[in-house]
């Protein structure tokens, strides 16, 4: 599904919450992953400049801990990608394909980062 066509959808489901309870601001989790994604949503949104821009909050946690965290839920979840090399692949999948986008955020001003590694 083109971008252009996903963004209009989050669109439209934004405008049915904004005029059914008044409320303006949304937390839209993974999104954007990409340059693509994000070009996508400033077309369909008229974002012309970095002071339009919506805030990242970026979730940043390392590999050890991702690792150490996931061999755990294996334990429990039954699922069959909770393993150190699957995760291992998502974590470099996800640093070559979406830290552009959080570095464009970043260098805008408009990047939150929340160190997530901390034990509770």
């Amino acid at each position: 599904m083109p971008v252009v066509i996903t963004v209009k959808l989050l669109q439209d489901a934004m405008a049915e919450v904004i005029n059914a309870t008044g409320k303006v601001n949304f937390l839209i989790d993974g999104f954007p992953r990409s340059l693509e994604n994000w070009n996508g949503y400033k077309e369909v949104f008229g974002i012309t400049s970095d002071a339009q821009m919506p805030t990242m909050l970026f979730f940043e946690c390392p590999l050890p801990v991702l690792e150490k965290r996931v061999l755990k839920r294996a334990k429990h979840s039954g699922r069959s990608d909770d393993n150190v090399e699957s995760l291992r692949k998502r974590f470099n999948t996800f640093k070559d394909e979406t830290m552009q986008i959080v570095n464009t955020f970043r260098d805008a001003g408009k990047c939150v980062e929340v160190d997530s590694s901390n034990e509770r």
